[in-house]
C-alpha cells in the first residue's frame, strides 16, 4: 500500500460541475478524466470543439463541450454568456508555448495573452458563479520570470520561446497572490490555488513545428519520457487542490528535488512570485488591458 496520494482522494464528487481549460489534450484531459471518474460534471471548455466531443466520448462520464479560445477576449465573453448555472471548480489549466513572437486579435503578446490575459478576464466573469475553488496552472519555470512593466507585451524588447512562457508563468503567480488577497479580504468562501504540474511530457510544444524546433521537440520528449511525469501525474496537483484541506493561496508543486517528476505536494515559490505590490500593478495592468476587475 502507498502513502501517496491517489486520485481516489476526490471522493464522490456527483453533483459536482466544474470547468476545465485546456481539456482536448495533456494535463487538462487527464484532469478532466480523473474529475469524471470521481463522478463530477465536467465543462471542457476548448477550443477545437469537434477534438472535444471526442475526448468528451473517450472520457466517458457526465461532460459538456463549450468553445473557448483564451487567446480572444469576445471568445471569453462569448463563454461566460454560454455557460448557464453556477460551477464549483473553475480549472484554468489551457496554456501554450509559442514558437514565435506573435500577438491575439485583442493586441496581446500571444504567451501572455493565452496564457494569463485570458484566463484572467475568463475567471473575473465567472467569479461571481464560482462556489468552491479557482485552481490556477502555473510553473516552476516563474522562477526565472521577469516581466518588465513598460514594455509587458515585449514590443521593443527581445522576445524568446521560453522566456516569455517564463514571465506568462511569473504573471500567473502573482496574480494568484493578488487574487487569494483580495479574496480572504473580502471573507469569500471560494478559494484560489497554484499549481506546478511538473514536467510533463504533452502538447505544449507545437507537433507540427518544422526544422530545429521539430528535433528541440523530438529531443525534449524522448528526454521526458523518461525524466518526466505522465499526463495523470501532471494533472495530479491540480486535483489535489481539489481534493485536500490545504491553506488558501497554497502553490502545490511536485515532489522531487527538481520539481520535474514525483507526487503533489505543497512546494515554493519565488521570492519575485511573493511579492504583493508587483501582484497589485500586474492586476491592475491586466484589468486595464482586459476591461474586466475582480469582483470582490
Amino acid at each position: 500500500m502507498t502513502s501517496h496520494w491517489s486520485p481516489y482522494r476526490l471522493g464522490n464528487l456527483t453533483g459536482k460541475r466544474i470547468v476545465v481549460t485546456g481539456a482536448t489534450n495533456g494535463v487538462g484531459l487527464a484532469t478532466a478524466a480523473a474529475l469524471t471518474r470521481a463522478g463530477a460534471h465536467v465543462i471542457l471548455a476548448v477550443r477545437n470543439v469537434e477534438l472535444g466531443a471526442q475526448r468528451a466520448a473517450e472520457i466517458g462520464g457526465d461532460t459538456s463541450v463549450v468553445k473557448l479560445d483564451l487567446a480572444d477576449l469576445s471568445s471569453v465573453r462569448a463563454f461566460s454568456d454560454r455557460l448557464d448555472g453556477d460551477v464549483d471548480v473553475l480549472v484554468n489549466n489551457a496554456g501554450v508555448v509559442a514558437q514565435r513572437r506573435s500577438d491575439t486579435v485583442d493586441g496581446f503578446e500571444m504567451t501572455l495573452g493565452t496564457n494569463f490575459l485570458g484566463p484572467f478576464a475568463l475567471t473575473n466573469l465567472l467569479l461571481p458563479r464560482v462556489r468552491s475553488t479557482i485552481v490556477n496552472v502555473a510553473s516552476d519555470a516563474h522562477k526565472t520570470g521577469k516581466i518588465a512593466d513598460d514594455d509587458p507585451h515585449l514590443r521593443t524588447r527581445k522576445w524568446s520561446a521560453f522566456p516569455a512562457y517564463a514571465r506568462s508563468k511569473l504573471a500567473v503567480m502573482l496574480w494568484g497572490l493578488e487574487l487569494d488577497r483580495r479574496l480572504r479580504l473580502a471573507g469569500s468562501p471560494v478559494t484560489s490555488q497554484l499549481t506546478h504540474p511538473g514536467w510533463v511530457a504533452s502538447n505544449l510544444t507545437n507537433l507540427s513545428d518544422k526544422g530545429l524546433m521539430a528535433v528541440v521537440h523530438t529531443v525534449a520528449k524522448t528526454a521526458a519520457d523518461v525524466l518526466a511525469n505522465d499526463t495523470d501525474a501532471g494533472a495530479a496537483p491540480t486535483l489535489y487542490c481539489i481534493s485536500e484541506p490545504i491553506p488558501p493561496g497554497s502553490y502545490v508543486g511536485i515532489d522531487s528535488r527538481l520539481g520535474l517528476k514525483g507526487a503533489p505536494t505543497l512546494s515554493g515559490r519565488s521570492a519575485e512570485a511573493c511579492d504583493y505590490e508587483a501582484a497589485a500593478r500586474l492586476v491592475a495592468f491586466a484589468e486595464r488591458e482586459t476591461g474586466t476587475t475582480i469582483p470582490v
